[in-house]
């Protein structure tokens, strides 16, 4: 089933309901429709096999989605804080591509030869289009992708996971009930539009009824305003948000606020034991997932957060630190390094299958086994109920709030300074941000470098949240015979010293 398949339900549902923006000036069901359908005759028209969507998230992005679905062509959110080197990169995959983008990234797209509009001259074009209606007979794409997403992985270059409209449409089914939500409802997201959870909030909510409103740009105050002004109902965030959140001096005051969901990183149990205290009213819910299994995979959901916080039982408040158990239609095995399925509470490698679940890559295919298992990459183990908990990556990832960072790339970066002759770049624990990106650096014989010039030689490569915090330098750096990095040896020491 194709995803527009989601809109066509809607409409026959509760086609004036707004689902799209603000209360008073927002898109209805079937407005979304009209626009997706001269979205899709654009796209026809232009001859592309791709939509590129380089630009903060909000009404342009869900109408984008439909159109693209419609048209039979994969969304492509891109990362808008990535440098100028991985886009052009990246670009160079979708030559063919409709480009929409932010002013200030239209330049990006135009140089790589692709037509490109703005997210509000897209929408004044398609609401000048006239076209409100589809034929009857229209035969929607139900097997091709719906969505590509890129993700660093382990290494420096960006692969690009394919969401298949059958992943998407599986996963909604899965974890929502149609038109359950009351018209009043409001959903507030705060992720950018090239994360996975932002694809899949918009499908959700729309299945469920709900209104989703975006935060542009986060501040504690402007999304506790937002939650109370807008009635919202249901919001997401990552944990450095709600850390930043329940810290905040602002007035927490959000009456209407009846669930709360968190992932995309650890979450410091000190802050959500001090969000269960502030608003004792709210459901919270873990959702751990990843851009390969269209999001969310297990949920901890709101009774199992309360009764972990009430309980006096050290193994029911551990599983505060869990992330629940798995969605339905999904099936999550814990393997050791033989692919042997481990016993409660045995760690290993998390690996799920099912039907939401892509694990596909452009150009590589699926990375399943022949049992159709995707290996996570994150190392974790199941209680003796089944409860799932996260340890960490089994490769060197850092993830840094919901952002994963590829050590190599920066590496790549920082090797090539001339003064540098060796370097590790390691995630180590931070309250605030989940991980926190250090470098170890070994300098050539007679090189010299200071830690802050370095740190800006990695800015202006890349950006801001991948330079990291702190530059140390060693004699050397411990590597096996084989000259391969023992980067938890590195973790190691640099906690270590931090802590004397």
């Amino acid at each position: 089933m194709n995803i527009s398949m989601l809109l066509d339900m809607a409409v026959d549902g509760f086609g004036d309901r707004v689902v799209i923006g603000p209360r008073e000036r927002g898109i209805t069901a079937s407005r979304l429709k009209e626009l997706a359908v001269a979205g899709a005759d654009v796209i026809r028209e232009s001859g592309a096999d791709a939509v590129v969507y380089l630009a903060v998230n909000g009404p342009a992005f869900p109408v984008a989605m439909f159109a693209a679905a419609r048209a039979g062509v994969p969304l492509v959110p891109v990362n808008y804080r990535l440098g100028r080197e991985q886009l052009d990169a990246l670009l160079a995959n979708h030559p063919r591509a409709l480009g929409i983008a932010d002013p200030n990234q239209a330049e990006v797209l135009e140089s790589a030869g692709l037509n490109v509009c703005s997210p509000e001259q897209w929408l004044q074009r398609l609401s000048a289009s006239g076209v409100t209606e589809t034929s009857e007979d229209e035969i929607l794409d139900a097997e091709g992708a719906a969505v590509v997403i890129y993700t660093s992985g382990t290494t420096s270059a960006p692969k690009g996971v394919l969401l298949r409209h059958e992943n998407l449409t599986s996963y909604v089914f899965g974890s929502v009930e149609f038109a359950n939500a009351e018209e009043a409802d409001a959903a507030l997201v705060s992720v950018p539009p090239y994360h996975v959870a932002a694809v899949a909030n918009v499908i959700t909510n729309l299945y469920a009824g709900r209104r989703t409103l975006v935060l542009e740009q986060f501040t504690p105050e402007q999304w506790l305003n937002t939650v109370r002004d807008e009635g919202v109902t249901n919001a997401l965030v990552v944990p450095t948000m709600l850390a930043r959140i329940v810290d905040s001096d602002a007035d927490k005051s959000i009456p209407t606020l009846r669930g709360l969901a968190y992932g995309g990183a650890p979450m410091p149990t000190r802050v959500i034991e001090q969000a269960l205290e502030l608003w004792p009213e709210v459901g919270f819910v873990n959702a751990y997932g990843l851009t390969e299994t269209s999001s969310t995979v297990a949920v901890l959901g709101p009774d199992e957060h309360r009764a972990a916080i009430e309980s006096d039982e050290p193994r029911a408040r551990a599983r505060l630190g869990s992330v629940g158990q798995p969605v339905p239609g999904v099936i999550i095995e814990i393997r050791d390094d033989d692919d042997a399925v481990l016993g409660p509470g045995v760690v290993g490698r998390i690996c799920v299958a099912g039907d939401q679940v892509s694990a596909e890559y452009a150009g590589i295919g699926r990375m399943v086994d022949e049992r159709g298992f995707f290996d996570t990459r994150d190392k974790g183990f199941l209680d003796g109920e089944g409860f799932l908990f996260v340890g960490g990556r089994v490769d060197d990832t850092i993830i840094r709030g919901a952002e994963n960072i590829a050590p190599a790339e920066i590496e790549d970066v920082i090797l090539r300074h001339p003064a540098v002759l060796d370097v590790a770049v390691v995630g180590v624990p931070d309250e605030e941000w989940g991980q926190r990106i250090e470098a170890v650096v070994v300098l050539r014989p007679g090189g010299e470098v200071d830690g802050e010039t370095l740190r800006s030689f990695v800015r202006d490569t890349l950006r801001g949240s991948k330079t990291p915090e702190r530059i140390v330098y060693w004699d050397a750096l411990p590597r096996t015979e084989t000259g391969k990095l023992v980067r938890r040896h590195v973790v190691e020491r640099l906690v270590e010293h931090a802590a004397l």
